[in-house]
């Protein structure tokens, strides 16, 4: 029996991080019949926040669960106690520059998680490029035909709406909200620029690993928001996988590799091995270059094997690592 969990493992283990050919989405704002579409306003919730101070967020949200530092200069103020009223505000000088939402009943208006591509298609302009002015430049960006069918744009008044889709449901998993600068700053799509990027002062040693840290337990987050949003049980985090993916994420980082077998510490099974984490059924993704933590995790949902991993009824437990801009999950169930 054990032989057949090594050899389901081997399996898991022989994808990389490369997204699965999406389903059939439109890749041209469809006609509307002489109808001229608008650009969307929103006046409560989520969307309008971007741009105002920090309080009104606590008005609106209370008390952050905890705050998260991030790579781009903002904190995260994570509110993460429901799944489905989930969402993590970007507060950089005392003000509201990004959001992250992945909870169903959080009020992203004029947007909802759930909703239908086809629906945003049809009701407001879905931008193919994008330029943004600042004082310090122009900057354009295009996006590609996969771009505009998997994380597609949309202008809210001075807030730009990424929406990133579920490619096998055909709806939002969750939105990204930045002001101007933040986009810059994040470089989402190919860029074309006149004048200077937008820089972020050097983190530490330290800060770095905090980051990696905050990364860590986001994708932690949102791994297990996902598995609520399909119907499966939560994942219990553990210290000990945790610590196999982080040093496998660094291994990767370290000697210039992208492999879920490292030339040095061999596979997962050995990995965990090290560890004297005993298991019955075990499974790995891996990510690199990504902006952050959230959008490894959406990439895994969208890419059939990773999500087959991270949405295993069978899993009961969980290590997240980072290292920089590679992320590893770790996922077993105990003999």
């Amino acid at each position: 029996m054990r032989w057949f969990f090594l050899f389901l493992l081997f399996l898991i283990g022989f994808y990389y991080f490369a997204p699965s050919p999406p389903p059939p989405s439109p890749v041209e704002q469809p006609k509307t019949d002489g109808h001229v579409l608008t650009e969307p306003k929103a006046t409560a919730g989520i969307v309008s926040l971007i741009g105002r101070p920090a309080q009104e967020a606590k008005k609106q949200l209370g008390e952050p669960e905890r705050i998260d530092p991030s790579a781009y200069g903002y904190d995260w103020w994570v509110y993460s106690r429901h799944s489905e009223s989930y969402v993590q505000i970007g507060v950089l000088h005392g003000k509201v520059v990004t959001a992250l939402v992945g909870g169903e009943k959080v009020n992203v208006e004029p947007f909802a998680v759930g909703q239908r591509l086809q629906t945003i298609f049809q009701t407001m302009p879905v931008l193919s490029n994008i330029e943004i002015k600042l004082s310090s430049g122009t900057y354009r960006f295009e996006l590609s035909e996969q771009d505009y069918s998997s994380r597609p744009v949309v202008k809210v008044g001075d807030a730009y709406a990424q929406l990133y889709i579920d490619r096998f449901t055909g709806s939002v998993a969750a939105v990204r909200l930045m002001d101007a600068e933040t986009f810059v700053k994040l470089q989402p799509y190919e860029l074309v620029y006149r004048g200077r990027l937008p820089t972020v002062a050097p983190l530490s040693e330290e800060e770095q690993r905090n980051v990696d840290a905050a990364n860590a337990k986001q994708i932690f987050d949102w791994t297990n928001l996902l598995r609520h949003r399909y119907g499966l049980s939560s994942l219990m985090w553990d210290d000990q996988a945790a610590t196999a993916a982080a040093k496998h994420s660094r291994d990767m980082h370290d000697n210039q590799f992208f492999s879920h077998e490292s030339p040095q510490y061999g596979d997962l099974s050995q990995r965990l091995g090290v560890l004297n984490i005993s298991f019955q059924l075990a499974g790995e993704n891996i990510a690199a270059h990504q902006v952050d933590g959230v959008e490894a995790t959406i990439g895994w949902l969208n890419s059939e094997k990773h999500r087959e991993v991270m949405l295993n009824e069978e899993f009961t437990y969980l290590g997240v690592g980072v290292y920089e801009d590679y992320y590893t999950q770790n996922f077993f169930t105990p003999l």
